[in-house]
Parts: structure tokens; sequence; C-alpha cells
């Protein structure tokens, strides 16, 4: 039996704008609030967290997250609503990629 594969990720000129990691980390960040705790989570370095956040961001005109430096309150790392979106436009495209591969799967074994 043969089995298609596949891997979807988002591009733009500069390079990957979303792919699974970086949606994986967005939802730690939703589910935390915080990056460095989004970052152990998923026992990532808060260095790459915060490199791959910033890679988002840039690639985007509007921000997916946003940061809140400390104090009495504390810090916090936020999702926008754009970055929310982004999120489920991602996950539409995914499950539509993989009903098309369960089509294709079934043409192959036929």
């Amino acid at each position: 039996m043969f089995q298609l594969k596949s891997r979807i990720w988002i591009e733009d000129k500069e390079g990957i704008f979303l792919g699974e990691g970086r949606i994986q980390l967005l939802l730690a960040i939703e589910k935390e609030g915080s990056l460095s705790k989004a970052a152990k989570s998923m026992k990532m370095s808060y260095k790459k967290a915060w490199n791959l956040v910033d890679a988002i961001n840039k690639s985007s005109k509007t921000p997916l997250v946003i940061t809140s430096t400390g104090g009495a309150g504390g810090g916090g790392t936020t999702l926008t609503n754009f970055g929310k979106q982004k999120i489920e436009q991602f996950e539409l495209v995914k499950k539509n990629c993989w009903e098309f591969m369960k089509a294709q799967n079934a043409l192959l074994n036929n």
C-alpha cells in the first residue's frame, strides 16, 4: 500500500512565514500568555522562540504577536486577532490539503 505524505508551510520572499512548528509556538503563546513559558512548554530555548516570533511579525504587515515588558504586574505575550485569524486559516488549509491527500492516496491504491 502506498501513502502520500506532505508538510505544509507558507513562504514569502524572505522564507518561511508560517509552518506547523510556528503554529504550535503561537498556540503555546496563546495558552501560556508568555513567550518564555511557551518556549519552555515546547522544550525550546527562549532565544529560538523569540527569533521565530520576530521573524513571523517582520514578515507580516500586521503583527501576529504582541509583547508587553515586565514590571510590577509582570510582562506577557499575546496573540493579536490577526494572529488568531492566521492560525485558523492555516488549520483550514491543512485540513483541506489532508482531505485532498486522502483522495489521492485512494487513487494510488486502486
